[in-house]
């Protein structure tokens, strides 16, 4: 492999559940916050998953066409890959019409105090920053708990096209693999 490369816990090219409209998501692997009572533990270890160039996600990305209007970015820990994930941000930037809506568990002053911060961020539209706390529960609007901060970072969406999104969805895939997703998705 060539370039940066993220290691990814999975790539669901449509969901509207996780952002405003069709969008493509890219959970990353691989997170040491270890939030108590986070639904994607799967993602914690930072084994596992897949190594996958940027240049073939950005590929991906483009090969949906008009399907989608953005991607989302969570994982895991996605701003435990910095490095890799600004590289895929600034081509997504670039080269595409996609919104970017990404979310971290590190708050948004621990967000500011990267070194490469206002060039990841200036990649972003929406910025969704906090530790998930169980103790505050929310699941709606895309915060998983109250203590979750929204940080719109262009004039692309605002609070009412958050709250429009569903808690959940069900997504079968063509080789019938079921994706649950959303802030509050369906558990069996």
């Amino acid at each position: 492999m060539t370039g940066p490369v993220l290691r990814v816990h999975r790539f669901l090219p449509c969901s509207r559940a996780n952002g405003p409209g069709a969008r493509a998501v890219l959970w990353l692997q691989g997170c040491s916050l270890n939030c108590p009572g986070c639904y994607n533990p799967a993602t914690h270890p930072f084994v596992g998953g897949e190594e996958v160039p940027v240049a073939e996600l950005l590929a991906r990305l483009v090969a949906l066409g008009d399907s989608v209007q953005g991607l989302t970015v969570s994982g895991g820990e996605p701003l435990q890959q910095r490095p890799a994930l600004l590289a895929l941000l600034r081509r997504v930037r670039r080269g595409t019409n996609l919104s970017v809506l990404v979310f971290t568990g590190f708050t948004w002053e621990e967000v500011g105090r990267f070194p490469e911060a206002a060039e990841l961020l200036a990649c972003v539209d929406v910025l969704i920053a906090g530790r998930y706390d169980a103790a505050r529960r929310l699941a709606r609007g895309l915060l998983g708990s109250a203590n979750k901060t929204v940080h719109f970072l262009t004039a692309r969406y605002t609070a009412a096209d958050l709250a429009a999104v569903p808690p959940a969805e069900v997504v079968i895939a063509a080789d019938g693999e079921v994706v649950l997703s959303g802030i509050d998705p369906v558990r069996w």
